[in-house]
């Protein structure tokens, strides 16, 4: 199976969550994933000791999707900038290999606070 680039962007303090197809290396059609399992991690680089998971499904394994998702909750702590990631599979026998790599552009928005100056100061100062 031929290892795939998709590049991800993720919207810190939003939940992500992305299908994807994994097609044969003819592209005749898509890979079976029935009885595999799957598991997914974001990085600095990719030798870098801290590390965040991604949520992995089997969406569909005779379709051969897989679902990668991230709660807000979770990213909102990231720091924006260019990560790694990658997607294991590990097929029925054991055999783990990388279907899928690439980078990770964190956003974080400009507009944090939902209150404007002199209106509903969080200090109280009205």
């Amino acid at each position: 199976m031929t290892v795939y680039v998709k590049n991800l962007t993720v919207n810190g303090g939003e939940t992500f969550s992305e299908d994807i197809t994994l097609f044969s290396a003819d592209g005749t059609g898509v890979v079976d994933l029935t009885g595999f399992s799957a598991q997914s991690q974001i990085r600095k680089t990719a030798a870098h000791y801290q590390f965040a998971d991604f949520t992995v499904g089997i969406s569909s394994a005779a379709g051969g999707v897989v679902n990668v998702s991230v709660a807000s909750t979770i990213n909102e702590k990231w720091r924006p900038g260019r990560y790694k990631w990658d997607l294991i599979l590990t097929r029925p026998s054991g055999f783990k290999f990388v279907a899928v790599e690439g980078q990770v552009l964190v956003r974080t928005g400009i507009t944090t606070h939902t209150f404007l100056y002199g209106y509903g100061d969080p200090g109280g100062q009205n």
